[in-house]
């Protein structure tokens, strides 16, 4: 398998970053989820926010990595039958996606700088707080974070479901390549 794409197929590094990221978002989101019933006295309080933080970060990273790496290579051919204006559609999809994941990066930047710190990620680099903070900051930018975050994983729930539909209903290779199949895609 190539590490770039071609006009047929998704590169090593697209796919690696694409199920990274999968995972990275659906992590995120169970934690942030689990960190909003933590109490006080819970020894997780301080350990799951460090965490999620800095693995925000991390995603933030491979999201600029990724648009990137998505100029510099080919884009392959959709591989079904549908409609161009579905293609279209897919393509603003995806494109909101991105634009969600920088968003909800900044909004939980804002709520972790707030106090003026930086972020540690990991204790191997500090992000430092740019901006200065304003009155309600960290509850504003913690509503726009959540709204934002449920809407992400709704969209990337359908992102999948219609990868199954490419896969079961419409019986072509959509889902394939990004699983890195090298089955031919010639029909």
């Amino acid at each position: 398998m190539n590490l770039r794409n071609s006009d047929k197929q998704f590169g090593l590094v697209s796919i690696v970053i694409h199920w990274m990221m999968a995972l990275l978002i659906v992590g995120l989101f169970a934690l942030g989820l689990y960190m909003t019933g933590l109490d006080y006295y819970d020894p997780w309080y301080k350990t799951a926010p460090d965490i999620h933080r800095s693995l925000g970060v991390i995603m933030l990273l491979l999201l600029i990595f990724r648009l990137v790496w998505r100029q510099v290579n080919p884009k392959p051919t959709p591989v079904d039958n549908d409609p161009e204006i579905l293609h279209k559609v897919a393509e603003w999809i995806h494109g909101l996606l991105y634009l969600l994941l920088f968003v909800i990066a900044l909004s939980g930047y804002l709520i972790s700088t707030a106090d003026g710190r930086g972020i540690d990620v990991f204790n191997w680099f500090t992000v430092p707080a740019l901006f200065p903070s304003f009155e309600n900051m960290e509850d504003l930018a913690g509503e726009v974070h959540f709204v934002l975050a449920v809407t992400l994983i709704v969209l990337a729930g359908l992102h999948g479901l219609a990868a199954l539909k490419h896969h079961f209903i419409d019986r072509d290779l959509t889902l394939m390549r990004m699983l890195g199949s090298t089955r031919s895609l010639d029909r």
